[in-house]
């Protein structure tokens, strides 16, 4: 049985919203490879370890299936696949991240969970442009915490982004 790990979120709303409001952006830290992300902590509903999924035919790649969580099914995404970072391995490190968006419960397949932050608006920067390289849509911005530079996510964007097809476009 993998171990739950509950978040509470924070009242609010997206990201960039939060950050417009509060001057401050609290994100949840993980890694793909040797690259350390972060996403808005209020899209967070808990984190577990690495289960089995049931594979779904004709799925995209990265739709690794779906789990079955206290009775909602719940889509997986391999985010290594989704943004092709290397090959994915899962061992006892690799975390699911679920996530609430829009209503909709989504989980993240990550390398690992780092830390909680909170990032002051000063702290993050705009992404650069990366011509196809990168697609920059999904990006808040890259924060800088001492060494550390976080690629900031936009998880709703993201998830609800035609290729990902699992959540209704979201209100703007």
């Amino acid at each position: 049985m993998a171990e739950i790990t509950t978040l509470q979120p924070r009242t609010g709303g997206a990201a960039s919203q939060a950050l417009a409001n509060a001057g401050r952006l609290e994100v949840v830290t993980f890694t793909l490879g040797e690259e350390e992300y972060g996403i808005d902590i209020q899209k967070v509903q808990e984190l577990r370890g690495y289960d089995a999924v049931t594979r779904i035919a004709n799925a995209p790649e990265f739709i690794k299936g779906v789990v079955n969580l206290r009775g909602i099914i719940v889509p997986i995404i391999d985010m290594r696949i989704r943004f092709g970072i290397g090959t994915p391995s899962y061992d006892q490190f690799t975390v699911v991240i679920v996530l609430n968006i829009g209503g909709r419960v989504v989980g993240m397949v990550v390398d690992s969970v780092s830390d909680v932050i909170t990032l002051a608006a000063e702290q993050i920067k705009p992404a650069p442009a990366m011509g196809s390289a990168l697609d920059t849509d999904y990006l808040i911005g890259l924060g800088t915490l001492e060494e550390r530079m976080l690629i900031l996510v936009d998880i709703d964007r993201l998830m609800s982004s035609e290729e990902m097809g699992l959540i209704e476009k979201l209100a703007a």
